[in-house]
């Protein structure tokens, strides 16, 4: 169990208001310095798994362990799990609070209780890292989305954690940024960093990840690596899912024939 990082046994969770479960008695593991893709259609689960993750919702049966251990819903155990498992939101306004971006990239590390002067130096390196130093004093709300976003992962990457959750990195984001943020992304990982990421681009998870979640009406579907979950026909209607770019030419050799001749044109 020493590779098993997270683990979440048979949660539930179901919304005030609502009948129908979030989560339905869902249990996965999430092995250590992996790049994990969550994938399946709006609905299914995987936003609310990603907040019982670290402590914003607490799931109404179940357990999560992390690293080994349950979590603990106290305000100094969820300080501490928050300082290991942080969030990169889809809507980086739904985020970002403070002042100016140092103000707010500073933010945990001082809430940590880290002295101020050892807080300028973390800060001043993971924007010089992401280039975004320019923006140091600018008014967070002055920011470009693909801006936002950057400081949004820079928040979470000061803090130095072993898991960092993206729900849908690249939502909304113009070429440039996303080419932008699936690089950091890709530094995180090298770093040692566990990336559980939330995407619908079935090519990029092809390509990226280690392994698949495949989420269905709150529970696990499937998981596999990604050749073995976007060669089962089956599971992936049931996803509503189409396979990727490249396993669609290799099956299908007239596709590749059309192409070749699109290119002698």
């Amino acid at each position: 169990m020493d590779d098993i990082l997270l683990e979440a046994k048979n949660i539930c969770y179901t919304y005030e208001g609502e009948n129908t479960p979030a989560l339905d008695h869902l249990s996965l593991q999430i092995p250590r310095g992996k790049k994990i893709a969550c994938m399946g259609s709006n609905g299914s689960g995987k936003s609310t798994f990603f907040l019982c993750c670290n402590g914003i919702h607490k799931p109404d049966s179940g357990t999560i362990c992390y690293d080994g251990k349950p979590l603990d819903y106290s305000r100094r155990g969820l300080l501490e799990l928050r300082s290991k498992v942080g969030i990169v939101f889809q809507d980086p306004d739904n985020q970002l609070f403070s002042a100016s971006v140092f103000q707010e990239i500073s933010f945990g590390l001082l809430s940590m209780g880290m002295p101020e002067n050892e807080a300028r130096k973390k800060v001043n390196e993971i924007m010089e890292l992401l280039g975004i130093t320019p923006f140091a004093h600018k008014p967070v709300h002055a920011l470009s989305g693909g801006q936002k976003k950057i400081v949004a992962i820079a928040d979470i990457l000061v803090m130095q954690p072993q898991l960092i959750i993206f729900d849908e990195p690249a939502a909304s984001l113009d070429p440039l940024h996303t080419d932008l943020v699936h690089k950091i992304i890709d530094l995180a990982a090298a770093q040692g960093i566990t990336i559980l990421m939330a995407t619908h681009d079935v090519d990029y998870a092809f390509e990226w990840a280690d392994q698949i979640l495949l989420f269905h009406e709150g529970k696990i579907l499937s998981t596999g690596t990604p050749q073995e979950i976007f060669s089962n026909e089956k599971i992936l209607q049931t996803a509503n899912l189409k396979p990727p770019t490249i396993l669609s030419i290799l099956k299908h050799p007239e596709i590749l024939e059309h192409y070749r001749k699109e290119l002698r044109l």
